[in-house]
């Protein structure tokens, strides 16, 4: 994978080298993540304007999802941490 790129989107992928419908995409993922109870219709229709249709707006939604599920269960059981902290 281009390092480059890499870390550009963990500085801030608002600002990295990607289209605009990976943008939208990123940006409708962050919402979900930080609140998905405040995502709107306008959020979904913002990725059918990127290009996105019903069914990628689902996957998208599932696997941002599942990711963040996966996550807060290993950080919940400590996977990944020095267990003597």
């Amino acid at each position: 994978m281009d390092e480059q790129l890499v870390g550009a989107l963990q500085a801030d992928f608002r600002t990295a080298p990607i289209s605009e419908p990976e943008r939208a995409m990123l940006e409708y993922a962050e919402q979900l993540t930080r609140d998905a109870t405040r995502i709107t219709p306008a959020h979904h229709a913002a990725l059918r304007a990127a290009g996105f249709d019903d069914r990628a707006i689902l996957q998208i939604t599932l696997i941002a999802s599942w990711f963040n599920y996966i996550n807060r269960v290993a950080d919940a059981l400590g996977v990944g941490r020095d267990q003597d902290t």
